[in-house]
């Protein structure tokens, strides 16, 4: 869908009564312009919604993540919808943009979220000003197929087992990516992230200031950058995104990535391997598994100068049922952020479960003040640490992280 002027609603009456038209800007999940757009669902909301609350409507655009950055320049001009799904709440509750969370979601609602990312939401005094909408957990995807051919009898658990079965796959001769290593600007900070915690490193230090630059990122990055010069990854992992890599995946030709419950889709449609050709176990660490994987979640917060904070609490409780989260999760292969929809999908879809029982001890992104600001900088830059430069890099993202706090 194309960018459209997203203003604050100036021209509906507000939270008295009356009809009112509430913006929608959320992040599309899937393809724009197909039914596999997340256009398709929200709107699919907003209709059911607007039956039973006809004088409430919801006008709905999504942007892809590719065209994320646009938001943010949205903001900036002061073109703020009413609901936002796809950022962080932290920098816009700073900036004063934001309703409290209390005052855009009943109490039952809230307590049904699930508590590890929940707490992310707050800002530095304890007030939530977001929720999860949408989350994920993270385990390395493998090619049995690949693996039987190259004779590596079991999935690897080390940083070392990732190096050597790599190269035994690249020796296949048959032009297949070892380990595919997407650090392009879709997700460097959630491939990058995998491999520093492997390590015991992160964005943050225990007091959850920014130590980007710390020694063990630094080694980090180093390894990552011997895989590369060996061959053992694609070419120019720093240019290579995300979904490139798990299609490469679903046709059978790579050996090892990191993913999510959303590749299987991919799989499936590509229709290279089946249910038995790939396993999924716990990222590799330096000298043994992870014991926590990453959790992502996408937030949902509510701007509040359009002074609709009735109307949205309305949607959102309507959004958040189980029916709809489940809905949503179903269709883009993704985790459901509340208590309640996760234990139901648990019972439905055994993959699904697979991927949840590992949520409430996962580890999730900074909710530093400036993470979004952070955040993009990261997706630009970040994949080229997988270099000579490695310091440097960091080191320079580092500096960029605490001078914009």
């Amino acid at each position: 869908m194309s960018l459209t002027a997203c203003g604050s609603s100036s021209s509906s009456t507000g939270s008295s009564g009356g009809n009112v038209t509430i913006k929608l800007l959320a992040a599309d999940y899937g393809t724009a312009g197909t039914s596999n757009s997340t256009q398709t669902y929200w709107q699919g909301l907003a209709d059911t919604f607007h039956k039973s609350h006809p004088n409430i409507t919801v006008q709905v655009q999504t942007i892809a993540w590719t065209n994320w950055a646009q938001v943010a320049t949205m903001i900036q001009d002061k073109q703020y919808p009413d609901i936002l799904e796809g950022d962080a709440p932290q920098q816009f509750a700073a900036d004063g943009l934001l309703y409290k969370l209390s005052d855009i979601m009943s109490s039952s609602t809230v307590s049904n979220l699930i508590p590890v990312f929940a707490k992310q939401e707050d800002d530095t005094d304890g007030t939530a000003y977001g929720a999860p909408f949408t989350t994920s957990a993270r385990g390395l995807f493998y090619n049995k197929k690949l693996f039987a051919a190259a004779k590596i009898a079991n999935p690897p658990q080390t940083w070392a087992d990732i190096q050597n079965d790599a190269a035994k796959i690249k020796a296949l001769g048959g032009g297949d990516i070892g380990y595919g290593l997407p650090l392009g600007p879709e997700e460097a900070q959630g491939e990058s992230y995998l491999w520093m915690l492997g390590n015991g490193g992160g964005y943050v230090d225990s007091s959850g200031k920014y130590a980007i630059n710390q020694a063990a990122n630094v080694q980090t990055f180093q390894f990552l950058n011997q895989l590369v010069k060996a061959g053992d990854t694609e070419p120019g992992p720093a240019s290579t995104n995300r979904q490139q890599m798990w299609d490469a995946f679903a046709a059978g030709q790579v050996g090892m990535v990191g993913g999510s419950g959303a590749m299987i889709p991919d799989i499936v449609k590509n229709g290279k391997l089946t249910n038995s050709d790939y396993g999924v176990v716990p990222m590799p660490g330096k000298s043994a598994p992870l014991t926590q994987t990453l959790g992502v979640h996408d937030d949902v917060v509510g701007f509040k100068q359009g002074g609709h904070a009735d109307q949205i609490k309305q949607f959102l409780d309507f959004v958040y049922s189980d029916q709809n989260q489940i809905a949503f999760d179903k269709e883009y292969d993704l985790l459901p952020a509340t208590t309640s929809a996760s234990a139901t999908l648990s019972g439905q879809d055994p993959v699904a479960a697979g991927f949840l029982k590992n949520v409430p001890n996962s580890v999730v992104y900074p909710s530093n003040t400036n993470w979004n600001t952070v955040l993009a900088k990261l997706k630009q830059t970040l994949g080229t640490a997988a270099s000579d430069n490695a310091s440097q890099v960091l080191n320079g993202l580092q500096t960029f992280a605490t001078s914009n706090q």
